[in-house]
């Protein structure tokens, strides 16, 4: 029932706010932010418990004929992810506490909106709820981005994005529905049997319809170009979500539906998905080298990262996989803090043009600091948490293809030329007429940097109590698909 109760705080919350109206919006999000927080941490106590079923799992049939429920459990790799979901969600709703939004009810029960969906799509044990989940989170961050943003181009730029989504999710559903006709259940455990026994070249073609959905939203090259322009409009609780979590849904859905429905159509016919995942780490790499302003230097980063994390997960052994889990959690992090950094360079400058700063370590010498630790997390540094995902990752792919491996790895080398560099010429050298005035650090901004910046070190000094949360879940799929 912990695992009901972890989709239904965000969702009444979210009807609770625009019925309630503007002035206890942002107090009750905040609430609605930390209850969920408690839930998560209680439900994640729970796993590996003899009563764990009774708590975590969760199973009513809606549609019964069709073989369609709401099904909805907790183990070691959703949790995770849920701890991502509800360790993510108080920081963005307290970090947006400088900002004003108009109708901010609206705004933030959107958000909530946004969160319920993707818990949904985390903890569901039906295909089809995924499918539905993974596509209604879409339409909260539609009106966000559209409603809230201030770009000029926003129209534009939010309906590519919106088409780029459902139309690569497409590929997803047809493939479900293929499945379906020998699972005759949506259930995950059904679907994983019908998948299964269909022949490599059935499961090939499968596999191409779930990659193409999944590396849409991931986004893995060439089916990223909505991302940057997306990441660029969207307002700043809009984009911490969008990347820190929603677009981890996809690499989610390869771990949970791809790997083991379609164990042999990956094996014989997955090296092309591979080859451009490795492809984006470069391609991204050096088109963030490339970069003038800082929020399309992190989009391109974000994509880098995400095409190791692709290739990790579809190497297809424990380490590869333990890696992702580990990725997943590092860099929605990571990405949140980053986007962070950019909102209080950006309302204090306004831009991110980052050939026009300098010298702000002069002037506010704590920013520079707690902004140098994430630097270093997103390079991967040991004792960060980027640094325990990354080499799991690379560890797993190695196991696949050495040659695959180097290509991967040098988003450790690029990845630390681009994000150093960004850190110098905004962060050292002597202050300048535009950042001389630059202003202190306020209350909620400390509080939310120190907090994630202790994450990003916690996780990186100690990240047993995660990989061990997972490791038993990641053992079972492991033997599910040998």
């Amino acid at each position: 029932m912990l695992t009901l109760l972890l989709i239904t705080i965000p969702l009444v919350a979210a009807l609770a706010i625009m019925l309630l109206g503007a002035k206890l919006a942002r107090p009750l999000a905040l609430a609605a932010g930390i209850a969920e927080l408690v839930v998560a941490l209680a439900a994640t106590y729970f796993i590996g418990k003899p009563d764990a079923a009774a708590w975590l799992t969760f199973n009513q049939s809606w549609i019964g004929p069709l073989g369609i429920s709401f099904g909805f459990n907790l183990d070691g790799i959703s949790a995770v992810m849920v701890l991502l979901s509800a360790l993510l969600l108080p920081i963005i709703v307290y970090a947006s506490f400088n900002r004003t939004y108009k109708n901010p009810h609206i705004f933030y029960g959107l958000l909530l909106l946004m969160v319920g969906s993707m818990i949904g799509a985390f903890t569901t044990t039906d295909a089809l709820m995924f499918y539905v989940f993974y596509e209604f989170a879409l339409i909260p961050v539609y009106f966000m981005i559209l409603i809230w943003s201030d770009h000029t181009e926003k129209a534009r730029i939010t309906l590519k994005f919106f088409i780029y989504t459902l139309f690569g999710s497409l590929f997803m559903l047809v493939s479900l529905l293929y499945i379906y006709q020998f699972s005759k259940s949506f259930s995950l455990d059904a679907m994983y049997a019908a998948g299964q026994a269909l022949s490599a070249k059935e499961q090939g073609w499968l596999f191409a319809g779930f990659f193409i959905a999944f590396a849409v939203k991931i986004p893995v090259f060439p089916f990223h170009t909505w991302q940057p322009a997306t990441y660029n409009a969207a307002p700043t609780a809009a984009v911490m979500l969008l990347a820190g979590i929603m677009l981890k849904m996809a690499s989610y859905g390869l771990i949970r539906l791809v790997l083991p429905m379609l164990p042999d159509g990956v094996a014989e016919y997955g090296a092309w998905a591979l080859g451009l995942s490795a492809i984006s780490v470069v391609y991204a790499s050096l088109l963030a080298i490339a970069q003038k302003r800082y929020k399309l230097l992190i989009a391109y980063s974000s994509i880098a990262h995400l095409g190791v994390l692709s290739a990790g997960i579809l190497s297809g052994n424990s380490q590869g996989i333990q890696g992702g889990v580990m990725e997943m959690l590092s860099h929605g992090i990571i990405t949140v803090a980053l986007f962070f950094v950019a909102d209080i360079i950006i309302s204090r400058m306004g831009h991110d043009e980052m050939n026009k700063m300098g010298g702000i370590r002069e002037v506010n010498p704590l920013f520079a600091f707690l902004f140098f630790v994430i630097v270093m997390g997103a390079v991967a540094l040991p004792f960060t948490s980027g640094f325990v995902g990354e080499f799991l990752l690379l560890l797993g792919l190695n196991q696949y293809s050495p040659i695959l491996t180097g290509v991967a790895g040098l988003t450790v080398i690029l990845g630390a030329v681009y994000m150093l560099r960004s850190f110098q010429s905004m962060m050292l050298g002597g202050a300048n007429t535009l950042t001389q005035h630059f202003a202190p650090l306020t209350k909620h901004e400390k509080t939310v940097l120190i907090i994630l910046v202790a994450l990003i070190v916690v996780l990186g000094v100690y990240p047993d109590p995660i990989l061990s949360l997972s490791d038993s879940s990641v053992e079972n799929l492991i033997l599910s698909i040998h």
